[in-house]
């Protein structure tokens, strides 16, 4: 049997994703055993930014909590999952062969773009993991490269996950989770779900002109980014999970096989 695993974007959206309890939370629990375990997971997360690709590589990244004003109940939460040094060894490999020079870090961690999705895929926190980082200053077209290069590593188990979000509009967020979204962030969404099935990639990277109130749905670039790397490994598309969150958070997820 081949050992190609699926490359994932899911969309993360409130910390809060974690302990409560719907549609998104549920999809994102079934989602590990939909997939089964990979070897490891290199996860591309909205919340790590850097100048330059960086991935973790330590043995035992520490859980980051990069938010204020939730729960005390999330503040407590860590995901122990140990860290892969060779894995981010063997992505720095795959990328300088690719011409992308890229970093080792060893003091970043696992942010909640990670651990949100992760802790609930897999809850025993026995897969390792390796983050990778999005580069806000560095257009769409340079994180699909990231994801060409890395396409390798489906074929050796890694699950490779985008974390971000389908539509980001934190300025116009309503605070209550079942809002109806507005016909923008509906409109936006559309977009990119029938792009992304029909593989236009570069219609996608040009999103903030091509995608209807683009620049409106993603006022700044961190939280689509993590999109062009699993999007940049190649295979057919299909949409997991459909769903919106605080009005302008869509939560839809994809998978390449």
């Amino acid at each position: 049997m081949s050992t190609m695993f699926p490359a994932v974007f899911v969309s993360h959206g409130a910390p809060t994703l974690y302990i409560d309890s719907g549609p998104t939370h549920d999809f994102l629990r079934d989602l590990g055993v939909r997939l089964g375990r990979p070897r490891a997971v290199l996860c591309v997360s909205a919340h790590w930014a850097t100048a330059a690709p960086a991935l973790t590589a330590m043995e035992r990244p520490e859980t980051i909590h990069d938010f204020y004003g939730f729960p005390e109940e999330l503040e407590a939460v860590r995901y122990p999952a140990p860290g892969d040094p060779a894995l981010a060894a063997r992505s720095v490999e795959l990328l300088g062969a690719a011409g992308v020079a890229a970093s080792q870090d060893q003091d970043w961690g696992l942010d909640h773009g990670a651990w949100v999705p992760l802790g609930l895929m897999y809850p025993e926190a026995d897969v390792p993991v390796v983050q990778l980082a999005v580069q806000p200053g560095l257009s769409p077209e340079r994180h699909l490269a990231l994801g060409r290069a890395l396409r390798p590593l489906r074929e050796e188990g890694v699950l490779i996950l985008g974390s971000g979000g389908a539509t980001h509009n934190l300025r116009e967020m309503v605070w209550d989770l079942d809002a109806e979204p507005p016909a923008y962030i509906r409109a936006f969404d559309a977009w990119l779900e029938e792009a992304v099935l029909a593989g236009r990639a570069e219609e996608l990277c040009a999103y903030a002109e091509q995608g209807p109130s683009g620049r409106r749905a993603h006022p700044t670039p961190e939280h689509f980014l993590p999109l062009f790397v699993p999007l940049g490994t190649g295979g057919r598309a299909s949409v997991l999970h459909r769903a919106f969150h605080y009005g302008t958070l869509s939560m839809k997820a994809f998978a390449w096989d």
